[in-house]
């Protein structure tokens, strides 16, 4: 049993470097701070795309001489548009027509 439970340990580490990838407790730390690290991130990911998708929006709109990007998504949830940032950043990106066609539409 002990020697099926440090192969998968040392298992859940190839590819590491130096000693954490064949010394037991150096691959056991790493594998606690890799966890700890990979759930904060999971986190952080979210906020990153989102303030992406927020610049992608502002460039289009400043691009197309149209209000800064807070005037416009204020006007998108009062006239009750239902596209959401990851929507309109994309529309914004791949088809600047139809983002300009719903610019258009919220002024």
């Amino acid at each position: 049993m002990a020697n099926k439970s440090r192969r998968n340990l040392l298992a859940r580490v190839k590819g590491f470097r130096n000693g954490r990838k064949n010394k037991e407790a150096m691959a056991h730390e790493a594998i606690v701070h890799a966890g700890n690290h990979a759930f904060a991130h999971r986190k952080t990911k979210k906020r990153d795309f989102r303030a992406l998708w927020n610049t992608r929006i502002n460039a289009a709109l400043h691009a197309m001489n149209l209000p800064s990007y807070s005037k416009f998504m204020g006007t998108l949830i009062k006239k009750e548009i239902g596209l959401d940032r990851k929507i309109l950043a994309t529309l914004a990106k791949d088809h600047p027509e139809i983002f300009e066609r719903v610019s258009k539409q919220i002024n």
